[in-house]
């Protein structure tokens, strides 16, 4: 591991002058932070604060946030003076009113909303519209200028900052994490995220670890550790930490500006090392600063003789209930300390003797394109995907891994933007499993840790990012797309839920970006889900799980997209189309296994453009079904078709239609969701009376949910996965659901009016059959012949 050049700080980089005014700059945002929170009038305190002034809800958080500021007003300084690419990443989100506030004292706020200028009239608007009806959020959201991170929910900020960081080699994220959400658990593996970047190709990640050693109600754990515990654990971990601590703001600003100084020196020797050599390049020890300054710092040290800095009583709002006039003057105490006539003129404009300490232009961190990735975005070029394409002359008579195929599709995609360097595949250690490896044909896995002689496919430079956990793929991946890149998460189906949380984030900021008019769109997020529910037999009841389903549909319709491809080539084509999307969550769910092949391109196309469709070619209706046989996934269509060809045995007068659903959104209507089918189109496909018997890949509950508005909602009867599940045959699954193609037979035959008279004979044939199935499976391991070599013959 490369160890950084150690360069003694110096005890007092800024001079007098510097000094006074960048703690008048810290007081300002100060002050603007404690105005948002409380004032809705009298933004400049020009007349004795009143009780009409004050807000009647007292929402927001001021314990991080002047620390927060604090941390702004000196990395400012670290921009301007090394002329920095940077971007912020704040992990305590609620600390908003302090990045609002610097946002507007740069000059990126009023730049992106005009109606707030940067005078008396608009800091009134500024204060007003924190936490009010219709106004801004308290935390640092989608609305705030330079944030890619909402921090509402804590975890994912170091995440989201190595993310940003992968293929941007002239960027530094400046990701602050507080020592509360240190305690979270995807925020404890994301510091593993240092294995993962190249200095000589990637940008750089700064951790600030904000201390200030409380939580809303407890102390933080890191907080009471010893002094040599922490370090070991940071150590451990492969950083090297500058501690930065204090409670007296000129020691304070000295002490920060020297370590920024130092940090930055060790981070350009780093890349410089990394890129006159990159074929050398190795993992290098990366400095953080361990930042800790009391908790609600320079706000009131008393409230009703209760201790509040420093301790937990500063987490969100110190004073209340302004019916008791001490309070109302303790508040207007606490803002004067700033001296706001010092830092703003006549008009309210911030002075521009302080204002010069920003940067200007896109150095602003508020108005960096980088967080606002769109700004950024270039397509994808992209492979033609028919050319990858099975060749399919009858339907079910090929069989192929559709997986392996996209696998194909993906390699090219990756080697046709390796210029770009703005594509990568991220998951958890599954990407040969789930037969994608032929990326490998074009770049490796990304590996800076240590290699050994028994490893294959690792590479400093790979574009493969894979680590066993789902929440270091899922962020990484969130902060590539934030940024203005593109990418695809694979993932064993079961155990997506593992960032269901983290899908619920990303779908908020997807919602709010597209009401936002300055915020660009960007790539959507991808999702293949494979190796799943009815193909884990060997690894069991644990693995079986289609809930990501039902979990994504709950999301706004306007964001989620949910795609169940019959086959390979249907696979292709939604990938394509999922590839070029924007601001979208897309969800498709294949599997990996040889299974049969239904439709050869041109009609794969076809049918993914129009989402849902009548396979002609399996059915017999003349446009008169006695039922209608539709499916949704891999194995439940070839359950489907497997029961048509049982019941064109059974009862050869029957009249079946086909019908297979890809795109799963095409069920609701479409004043539910745009992708939804007009009630006439609806009807033509599945009627308006006839019995539908729905063969669905997850929850049945989700298609009933899906339909209910429609005509033949009644006459809808859905098999799907019944949380019965086990280490056993592919076919056994099937059955211990419900789903198989016997049960499937059985459902028509019972719902067909004219077959009444068949029903007990059905059953009783259903039955045996289900009889020699579970002795067959026990006595050989492995499906009945009739079953293991079905096909397609009709």
């Amino acid at each position: 591991m490369n160890k950084p050049v150690k360069r003694p700080a110096i005890s007092s980089p800024l001079s007098a002058d510097l000094l006074a005014k960048t703690d008048a700059y810290w007081r300002a945002a100060n002050y603007l932070s404690v105005g948002q929170i409380y004032l809705q009038d009298n933004p400049l305190l020009e007349t004795p604060l009143k009780r009409e002034h004050i807000k009647a809800r007292l929402l927001g958080h001021w314990g991080t946030t002047t620390g927060l500021n604090f941390i702004y007003v000196h990395l400012n300084r670290l921009i301007r003076n090394y002329d920095l690419n940077m971007i912020y990443v704040i992990g305590p989100g609620h600390g908003g009113p302090g990045l609002v506030a610097h946002t507007y004292l740069e000059g990126s706020y009023t730049e992106r909303y005009p109606n707030i200028e940067r005078s008396r009239s608009g800091l009134r608007r500024l204060f007003r519209q924190f936490s009010w009806p219709y106004g801004i959020p308290s935390h640092v959201a989608p609305e705030t200028p330079g944030s890619i991170h909402e921090g509402g929910e804590l975890g994912y900020s170091l995440l989201h900052a190595y993310g940003a960081a992968f293929d941007n080699p002239d960027l530094i994220v400046a990701c602050i994490i507080g020592d509360g959400e240190a305690e979270t658990g995807p925020l404890a593996a994301s510091w593993h995220s240092n294995k993962f970047l190249n200095p000589a190709r990637d940008g750089a990640v700064l951790p600030i670890l904000h201390f200030n050693g409380f939580k809303i109600a407890n102390p933080t754990v890191l907080a009471r550790i010893s002094r040599n515990e922490l370090i070991d654990l940071i150590r451990g971990y492969g950083y090297e930490p500058h501690f930065v601590e204090g409670d007296v703001p000129a020691e304070v600003h000295q002490s920060l500006a020297g370590a920024l100084d130092i940090v930055i020196a060790e981070i350009h020797d780093i890349q410089r090392v990394a890129r006159a050599a990159p074929d050398k390049v190795r993992r290098p020890r990366w400095p953080m600063i361990v930042f800790k300054t009391p908790k609600g710092w320079t706000g009131p040290k008393f409230v009703d003789g209760k201790p509040v800095e420093g301790t937990w009583r500063a987490h969100q709002v110190p004073i209340t209930d302004f019916e008791n006039p001490q309070h109302l003057q303790q508040l207007e105490a606490w803002m004067r300390s700033y001296r706001p006539q010092e830092l703003f003129d006549d008009k309210g404009k911030f002075r521009e003797e302080f204002a010069a300490l920003a940067p200007t232009g896109h150095r602003r961190m508020g108005m960096n394109p980088h967080a606002n990735g769109g700004e950024l975005l270039q397509p994808l070029a992209m492979p033609h995907f028919q050319d990858y394409a099975v060749a399919v002359f009858k339907p079910g008579s090929v069989e192929a891994e559709s997986t392996r195929i996209l696998g194909q599709f993906l390699r090219d995609v990756m080697k046709l933007n390796l210029d770009k360097g703005n594509f990568r595949l991220f998951g958890p250690d599954e990407t040969a499993s789930n037969r994608l490896e032929a990326v490998y044909e074009v770049s490796g896995k990304e590996w800076m840790a240590a290699f050994e002689a028994v490893d294959t496919d690792l590479s400093v430079d790979g574009r493969v990012m894979e680590v066993l956990s789902e929440h270091l793929c899922e962020g990484w991946l969130e902060g590539y797309l934030l940024t203005g890149r593109h990418g695809l998460f694979s993932c064993y189906e079961a155990f997506a839920h593992i960032i269901d949380s983290m899908v619920n984030q990303h779908a908020k900021w997807l919602k709010t970006i597209k009401t936002i008019p300055w915020r660009m769109p960007i790539a959507s997020l991808n999702y293949l889900l494979t190796s799943h529910v009815w193909r884990q037999d060997h690894n069991g009841f644990s693995h079986q799980d289609p809930g990501f389903i039902d979990h994504l549909a709950n999301k706004k319709a306007s964001i989620v997209r949910i795609y169940l491809p019959p086959d390979a080539n249907c696979l292709l084509s939604v990938a394509d189309h999922c590839l070029r999307s924007r601001n979208y969550i897309n969800l498709i769910i294949a599997g990996k296994q040889p299974e049969w092949q239904w439709l050869d391109i041109e009609a794969a196309v076809r049918h993914c453009t129009r989402g849902v469709g009548t396979w002609e070619w399996a059915s017999n209706d003349d446009d008169d079904p006695d039922v209608v046989m539709a499916c949704a996934g891999d194995v439940p269509t070839l359950e489907t078709l497997a029961a048509v060809t049982l019941l064109r045995a059974y009862v050869p007068d029957i009249r079946i239609r086909v019908v297979n659903v890809v795109d799963l959104m095409v069920l609701q209507p479409p004043s539910e969701h745009p992708h939804g089918l007009e009630d006439r189109d609806f009807d033509e496909l599945f009627t308006a009376d006839k019995p539908v018997i729905f063969a669905f890949h997850g929850y049945p509950a989700m298609i009933h949910k899906l339909t209910y508005r429609r005509r033949n909602h009644d006459n809808m009867h859905v098999r799907g996965y019944r949380d019965e599940g086990t280490t056993t045959t592919p076919f056994d699954m099937v059955v211990l659901n419900n789903l198989d193609r016997y049960q499937l037979a059985l459902d028509a035959i019972t719902r067909i009016p004219r077959l009444s008279d068949q029903v007990q004979k059905a059953t009783e044939r259903y039955w045996t059959t289900m009889e020699r199935h579970k002795l067959y499976v026990s006595e050989h391991g492995e499906d009945m012949p009739e079953v293991r070599d079905w096909q397609w013959n009709l």
